[in-house]
């Protein structure tokens, strides 16, 4: 599995001109599932996700996870982080999760863990759609982008 992962102060994703889901302050997840990921990967990647201290606390230093500071998640699947450019100038994505149904059930379940985890710890967990093309407005703090 691979992710981006940036701090925002707020993000909107829209498919076809309609927004599908908002998040205020916290983080924007770009997902790429891979072939290999099972269950335990989903399930490390989100726990490591809600307890990743990249939020200021009160003397400055990102020293707060985005449960502590009750923030959302916005998550966003995006196959394209499988690409591999190491050969020539066009992306291969061999490394993707295949087929898209099943990549869009691994998809599903990232969403669903992420969910159950900040049940009550956090703030809300929005998601982007599967397969569609989306256009994500966002305002990046910091900028801070973390890559797992």
């Amino acid at each position: 599995m691979k992710a981006v992962i940036q701090r925002v102060n707020g993000a909107k994703l829209s498919v076809n001109g309609e927004a599908v889901a908002s998040v205020g302050r916290g983080l924007v997840v770009y997902v790429g599932i891979e072939q290999s990921d099972t269950e335990a990967d989903i399930v490390a990647f989100a726990s490591k996700l809600v307890a990743l201290r990249i939020f200021a606390d009160g003397d400055g230093k990102m020293n707060l996870s985005v449960t502590d500071v009750g923030g959302d998640i916005l998550l966003v699947s995006n196959f394209t982080l499988c690409a591999d450019i190491s050969h020539g100038n066009r992306p291969s994505f061999t490394g993707a999760m295949r087929p898209a149904a099943t990549a869009s059930v691994m998809f599903d379940r990232v969403v669903d863990v992420v969910t159950d985890l900040m049940r009550g710890r956090g703030g809300a967990v929005g998601r982007g759609i599967f397969g569609a093309d989306m256009t994500i407005e966002q305002v990046n703090d910091g900028p801070v982008t973390i890559i797992y």
